[in-house]
């Protein structure tokens, strides 16, 4: 949602200031960042560490007490996961209301803040300034509102909101995980405002949040070698593959699909390569399952990969791939990137085991077009081909392949003496550098989204809105949409949800919410077959002692955590670092099931739904409503969730 949320506000993904600048923030809002545990840009904690040590004041707003919190953060303000937006809205009513924002600034670079700021054919629709004010639906976002849905008191979010409006430069940061659930755009979008109105971008030592890609460039080119030319123009989102699966004939560009009108096949052969993501890290796992055991429905599956993952158990056809060790390989670094990582050739394949290019390489001069897809050269050649495309566009002192590896370089990095600041010259003036939003300005109200025609679940203001699963009050009215705007667009997957009377999974049921945070132990799913590193970090649940109690589960217990999707066993760790009514799953553990379909392996997915967000039709997968309570063992004297031998998970089976 990140990514397609971030331009309807700044009209590009590159929003960030190069992180060295962040030492020179006064402020910083870790919302939802735990970038201790999580690579968002190697050494990024570094950076916030010496912010905090350069004076800057570190605040981390997230369900858990992460290690994030723990290590670099001055304060933990704990949050209901999915009400991000509703805190942010009434931090926007505070400065609004307190005059700590200066209006004149706002109208100089901003469209739909107020009814003088509002796009030419929608004076008369709802600003920002009126959704705050409750001016349409007749519930102003103070704090106490907020308070209510978020957890957080009023007098924190308020007292929040004041430190991040007057202590210039500020830097409001977004983490992943909250994007990734349901209305997933409208958190991005409430944040991007905020940086916005308070003016904490074009500065150094501010951020103007969204996906932060970092200035001038945006970075990593992560892909430099030569596409060819595809005949087929269709393409969907990625996390609708399965819908592509069942439905694909009848899927539109209103189910985003992108170069033609409708596509006009399922999907017949899925080539997967070095992805698990099919099975182990797609939503609702056992549905994903059920979808590739039928053969009438995907005809043909290929797995490329180093390991025979839950995605790789399916395939008909295995190609066994080496790792980077025993090929060549280059890259130029991930999101953050101002280095060039070599990564040489250091021992020979085992087996059968080829380079991923090599096994492609064969596949193209099997089909007719092997001269034309490899151009003559091998891996290590592609690695000079690479350093060369790098050296005409970002970095032009970068060395030559034979200086890397005579000096025996490894990684080149390009200092950084003066931080790159995004939105500079719009700052400076921006009738002469206009963003690349429709109107040229900040867009608070979106004609973009407005012109969905979606008012209730896109709507062209950031609002909060109610998750379709939510063991947490609902602050609307009986009958109401939680915006309280006109009714759901039809075609929409609410309206589906309305129209086959299937109700809102129940909170009496399913009380709590449960997240799943990226663990040290690995890097989404790979890694977790790395016996050590479980030992290190073991696959656990991690619940506040209050739910622990009310069902008589102590801390290393086995317990059984459920929804209507499906059922997984692993042990509890009762903390306090964690807020009551959330429990985490961390994600990418491998799916392992017994002959019942019951998983042993900790996966979080057999629990998420594969429902998507209405404008970039992205993963909700952190919206999730389970049960937990203590597991009975049926295996004498079982104490541990020990995974069950493999069975049966081959395409055609039951």
């Amino acid at each position: 949602a990140i990514n397609a949320a971030t331009p309807t506000v700044w009209g590009t993904l590159v929003t960030g200031n190069q992180r060295q600048d962040w030492l020179n923030s006064r402020y910083i809002l870790m919302w939802g960042w735990n970038p201790a545990e999580m690579r968002d840009g190697t050494n990024s904690d570094y950076f916030i560490k010496l912010a905090r040590q350069n004076g800057a004041r570190v605040v981390c707003i997230d369900p858990r007490h992460s290690l994030s919190a723990a290590a670099l953060a001055d304060e933990w303000i704990p949050i209901r996961p999915g009400t991000d937006a509703a805190m942010m809205s009434a931090m926007a009513y505070v400065m609004l209301t307190e005059g700590l924002l200066d209006s004149a600034f706002i109208r100089k670079y901003c469209l739909g803040w107020d009814a003088v700021t509002m796009p030419p054919g929608h004076e008369s629709d709802e600003s920002y300034t009126d959704y705050l004010l409750g001016t349409r639906d007749g519930q102003a976002k103070t704090p106490a509102w907020a308070e209510a849905i978020t957890a957080v008191p009023a007098e924190t979010i308020a007292r929040i909101a004041r430190e991040y409006a007057t202590s210039q430069p500020a830097v409001l940061y977004q983490g992943y995980g909250m994007q990734r659930r349901a209305y997933g755009e409208q958190v991005v979008r409430a944040g991007c405002v905020l940086a916005a109105i308070t003016g904490n971008f074009g500065i150094s030592g501010g951020w103007a949040s969204g996906l932060g890609l970092q200035a001038p460039d945006g970075g990593g080119l992560w892909t430099v070698f030569p596409n060819g030319q595809n005949p087929v123009k269709a393409a969907i989102p990625v996390f609708l593959w399965t819908e592509a699966c069942l439905r694909g004939k009848g899927m539109t560009q209103a189910d985003g699909v992108t170069g033609v009108p409708n596509l006009t096949s399922d999907i017949k052969l899925i080539y997967a390569v070095a992805t698990n993501c099919l099975i182990n890290q797609h939503a609702n796992v056992n549905r994903s399952a059920e979808i590739l055991r039928d053969e009438s429905k995907v005809e043909f599956l290929v797995v490329q990969d180093n390991f025979l993952t839950p995605t790789a158990k399916f395939a008909d056809i295995i190609l066994p791939a080496c790792t980077q060790f025993e090929t060549w390989g280059v890259e130029d670094g991930w999101k953050y990137s101002d280095e060039v990582i070599l990564q040489p050739k250091l021992v020979e394949p085992p087996g059968e085991c080829k380079s991923d290019y090599q096994i492609c390489a064969d596949i193209a001069e099997r089909l007719g077009i092997g001269e034309a897809y490899t151009e003559g050269r091998d891996e290590k050649a592609w690695v000079d081909y690479c350093l060369g495309v790098w050296r005409s566009t970002r970095f032009p002192d970068l060395p030559t392949l034979d200086e890397f590896i005579d000096q025996n370089l490894g990684a080149w990095s390009n200092p950084v003496t003066k931080p790159a600041i995004a939105f500079e010259d719009f700052r400076a003036d921006p009738l002469a550098h206009p963003l690349s939003t429709p109107s040229g300005k900040i867009e608070i109200f979106s004609t973009q989204l407005y012109d969905c025609h979606n008012p209730v679940e896109i709507p062209p203001i950031p609002k909060y809105i109610q998750e379709w699963e939510s063991p947490f009050p609902c602050h609307c009215e009986e009958g109401d949409s939680p915006t309280k705007q006109s009714p759901v667009k039809r075609g929409t997957p609410a309206a589906e949800e309305i129209a086959s009377g299937k109700e809102r999974p129940r909170n009496d049921i399913y009380p709590l919410q449960a997240i799943g945070h990226h663990t040290l132990h690995r890097v989404h799913s790979t890694h977790d077959n790395n016996d050590w590193l479980g030992e290190a970090f073991p696959q656990r649940i991690f619940i506040n002692p209050l739910d622990a109690a009310e069902r008589n589960i102590r801390d290393g217990d086995l317990v059984r955590v459920w929804n209507e999707r499906g059922e997984l066993v692993l042990p509890a760790r009762v903390t306090p670092r964690i807020l009551p009514g959330v429990v985490d799953i961390p994600q990418g553990a491998w799916w392992f099931p017994n002959e019942s379909g019951v998983d042993f392996g900790g996966c979080v997915n057999v629990l998420t739904s594969e429902r998507w967000t209405p404008f970039a039709f992205g993963t909700a997968q952190h919206t999730i409503m389970v049960q937990v309570e203590k597991y009975e063992s049926k295996v004498k004297g079982q104490k541990s969730a020990t995974r069950p031998s493999t069975f049966d998970l081959r395409r055609g089976s039951k």
